[in-house]
């Protein structure tokens, strides 16, 4: 038995003995204001508080089973609800993937033959004709940002297949650490990592939990100025180990915190909104959980919260 269902019982009875002991105070206070219960001059005082008190334990329990039921109907409502809201998006999801798979069919091709040339015309420009060259460099640029706009969609709408596997946790962090130091070093942003000598292995998809902490690297990145600082640590944490990248940027307003994990929320002119929900997506589907919060002495702290487990 739940707990749910025991409290239902248990609401009717103490609305029933609240019943109860209202009665007999009532019963109590007439008494004592001089009322007499007497009939064919016996006292009947207590008879007539029993009386009142199977009444009152009557209706507290017809009032804890109204209230109960009450309740029901509105968390069947919000189940309702919610169910209603999941298969719309559901739906909604289901027409964005085969949207993001016409996309990505029809546009990939295009892109690389833009890029390919653009990146040939360059190395035909000459050395003095700045102008061209910033004029490709730029295509180049665009082009690479829609690709990876395509890239985010296909991303968050293709279903996850994870490749479970031991994966000794510092050397997923390493491997993100290598792959990520040079862009933020283009942005002068200094990478730093902080975690104990030794770290207990997950049983994870190495490659995901690696795109992971790129993203929550390359969103630390964009965040902070040039000269700031992003930093990784790494520790146990009883059954589970703990993935922190934090920032000394601005930080992330509380008021909008709950909404950062949303697809399509984003506070960034040219941000799709995608990056951080594909990071909880693969997160979640790993039985693991994200939070975010803020770094001592400012800035944001993204906690990522990956259990250990032993492989099926």
């Amino acid at each position: 038995m739940d707990a749910s269902s025991r409290r239902v019982p248990r609401l009717r009875l103490w609305c029933a003995l609240a019943g109860i002991a209202i009665s007999i105070g009532d019963t109590a206070i007439l008494s004592w204001l001089g009322t007499s219960f007497t009939l064919n001059g016996h006292d009947v005082f207590w008879f007539v508080a029993v009386w009142f008190s199977g009444t009152g334990a009557l209706l507290g329990f017809l009032l804890g089973d109204a209230i109960e039921t009450r309740r029901r109907e509105r968390a069947t409502a919000e189940a309702l609800a919610s169910a209603r809201a999941h298969v719309a998006q559901t739906e909604k999801l289901a027409a964005l993937g085969q949207l993001a798979a016409a996309i990505a069919h029809e546009v990939r091709n295009p892109l690389a033959v833009v890029r390919s040339a653009a990146q040939g015309l360059t190395e035909t420009l000459p050395d003095d004709d700045a102008s061209a060259r910033r004029a490709a460099s730029f295509i180049i640029a665009e082009v690479d940002r829609l690709s990876s706009v395509v890239n985010s969609l296909l991303a968050f709408v293709r279903p996850l297949q994870l490749n479970l596997r031991p994966v000794p946790v510092a050397d997923v962090v390493t491997r993100a650490l290598d792959l990520a130091t040079s862009e933020l070093a283009t942005r002068g942003v200094h990478l730093r990592r902080d975690q104990p000598a030794t770290l207990p292995s997950i049983t994870a998809d190495g490659d995901l939990v690696c795109q992971v902490l790129l993203g929550l690297l390359s969103n630390a990145g964009q965040a902070v100025p040039a000269g700031g600082s992003v930093t990784v640590a790494a520790r146990a944490a009883a059954d589970a180990v703990e993935l922190a990248v934090s920032d000394d940027g601005p930080g992330i307003p509380a008021d909008i915190r709950s909404r950062i994990f949303e697809p399509f929320f984003t506070t960034r002119p040219r941000g799709t909104g995608l990056g951080l929900a594909v990071v909880r997506q693969i997160v979640e589907a790993h039985g693991g959980s994200i939070d975010v919060g803020d770094r001592a002495g400012g800035g944001a702290c993204f906690t990522v919260r990956l259990p250990v487990r032993t492989a099926a």
